[in-house]
């Protein structure tokens, strides 16, 4: 994490204080549970809540000497709870603590990432529904094919995240999990209904089968939600810089008073806020293999997936946050171009009515081959030579047999790409 690339807010959630405090509220409700369970002495678990304290200066001291974070903070913490503090972390084992708090973590995250999600969509709606009937050229491999709409490229990215926000959800579901279950998690030195209480308090659920950690696939999936997300950032994102191209330039980012493109060339204005998110976006992905890699572990535990897990979860989660939010101010302030729009579809003599032209000559009885035959022989003109393509067609003699100038020139009309709009609105943006 950089500051140049983060917000406060989801930083904050990997801070140490926040950390500490979770860790705190771990232990303190595993000790309200114990003394329900009679395990320990209700007046100890009332000291843990009334006198619990930590410095983080006097726990990193201390783990300079100890070389175990926990046992640095439960240190820490008995200097101030007193002899009450011999009942702190009864049963329990360090992942008991990292694990479920790592869960709290992720979740906490998890719903700025929603957050920012709702603010995107709903940024793509407006811009979608603006240009609903702004109609475009439609490009495959570069190319122009057919005629779409602004509108409708919009609302393609915004059935993509749509769907991008159900996975997220269905992740932070998968990782709300809490582990307390002691050391290879099978209860012998606390009582499974710890675990429970502890989990209801935290808004989790009890892991099944925890052995002496949360089982590392949960983590898997949810770093690889952040990594699809993260390629849908980018996706839209090279839309933008194609389109902003010199040689398109039907869109283009919004480019403030005063500000600069270029050190050397003052006429620039670079498409640099999408180009910075296609690298963010590599950034989150990166966190996916590792995620993966964390799976295999030895047995009961090892601690291999911990230095990864200490680098990718606040680095993916704070990195996806800025990019959300930076691709929806992209969006909610993209310079539009109609003209622009109109004149690329004009380009090229009306090539894109190609496929109609070959339908129509299929309809009127010449085969699929001979009437593709027929219609590229003319579109290579147009590409060789920048001649007329509805001209062109109404001169070939071939092509003249089978349709009138009257039916050629009615195949040029733009209603007839873009007529079932609203029937793709409707499937996206219901009601």
């Amino acid at each position: 994490m950089i500051p140049r690339y983060s917000r406060p807010e989801v930083v904050k959630i990997w801070e140490p204080e926040n950390k500490f405090r979770i860790w705190f509220e771990i232990e303190a409700h595993a000790c309200d549970a114990q003394a329900e369970l009679g395990v320990i002495p209700r007046e100890a678990a009332a000291a843990v809540w009334e006198r619990g304290k930590w410095e983080i200066a006097r726990i990193d001291e201390i783990e300079r000497e100890t070389h175990h974070d926990v046992i640095a903070f439960l240190t820490n913490l008995a200097e101030h709870i007193g002899d009450e503090a011999r009942f702190v972390h009864q049963g329990m084992t360090s992942s008991d603590v990292l694990d479920t708090c790592l869960s709290v973590q992720l979740t906490q995250a998890t719903d700025i990432l929603l957050a920012d999600l709702d603010n995107l969509l709903a940024a793509i709606e407006r811009r979608a529904k603006e240009h609903k009937y702004t109609a475009c050229m439609g490009r495959s491999h570069a190319i122009h094919a057919e005629p779409v709409t602004f509108g409708l490229k919009l609302a393609g990215y915004y059935a993509e995240f749509a769907r991008n926000r159900g996975r997220l959800l269905n992740a932070r579901d998968e990782i709300a999990t809490c582990a307390i279950s002691g050391a290879v998690g099978t209860f012998a030195n606390i009582d499974p209904r710890v675990e429970e209480h502890v989990a209801s308090r935290l808004g989790l659920r009890p892991e099944p089968v925890s052995t002496q950690i949360i089982p590392r696939d949960r983590h898997a999936a949810y770093f690889a939600t952040l990594g699809v997300i993260a390629a849908s950032v980018e996706r839209l994102a090279i839309e933008i810089r194609h389109l902003q191209r010199t040689e398109v330039r039907e869109v283009e980012e919004y480019f403030a008073p005063g500000q600069k493109g270029s050190s050397a060339m003052p006429h620039k204005r670079n498409p640099i806020l999408t180009e910075n998110l296609t690298g963010l976006a590599r950034i989150v992905r990166a966190a996916v293999v590792p995620a993966l890699e964390n799976v295999a572990l030895w047995h009961e535990r090892d601690i291999s997936h911990s230095s990864v897990e200490r680098m990718i979860a606040p680095d993916a989660t704070v990195t996806l946050d800025f990019a959300l939010a930076r691709l929806t101010g992209v969006i909610d302030k993209l310079v539009v171009y109609p003209e622009a729009m109109e004149a690329n579809l004009n380009r090229l003599g009306g090539l894109h009515n190609s496929q109609r032209v070959l339908l129509a000559l299929t309809q009127a009885g010449l085969s699929r081959e001979a009437a593709y035959q027929a219609v590229q022989r003319n579109a290579m003109q147009v590409w060789e030579a920048g001649k007329d393509f509805q001209t062109l067609l109404k001169e070939d003699k071939e092509i003249g047999e089978h349709l009138s100038a009257a039916e050629i020139d009615a195949m040029f009309d733009m209603n007839y790409h873009v007529k079932h709009v609203d029937d793709i609105f409707a499937r996206v943006f219901p009601g």
